[in-house]
């Protein structure tokens, strides 16, 4: 868990879950993702996911078949949808 915002350091952040709205990887559309891990930050009113969050929501979505996703799923519904493989073997970063 994060102690300071990311943007403008400040202690006073909160978390809890919001909607977000992704475009799929092949650009087709975009979708609602409901109950999102997420930050709010009461110094600057920014709101946001931090870095975990959004890999985790780019990795899922990139191996997952997306025509099964309706316009709207819960984080923890896109979560559990069973991937073609088991990671991204297209990320270096880690």
């Amino acid at each position: 868990m994060e102690n300071q915002c990311q943007w403008c350091d400040s202690n006073d952040i909160k978390t809890g879950t919001n909607e977000v709205y992704w475009e799929l990887p092949d650009g087709s559309r975009a979708i609602e993702i409901r109950d999102t891990p997420t930050i709010f930050c009461d110094s600057c009113n920014i709101i946001y996911q931090n870095e975990s969050i959004v890999k985790e929501i780019e990795d899922q979505l990139l191996l997952v078949d997306t025509n099964k996703i309706e316009k709207t799923i819960s984080f923890s519904e896109l979560m559990e949808i069973p991937r073609f493989l088991k990671k991204n073997y297209f990320d270096f970063s880690s």
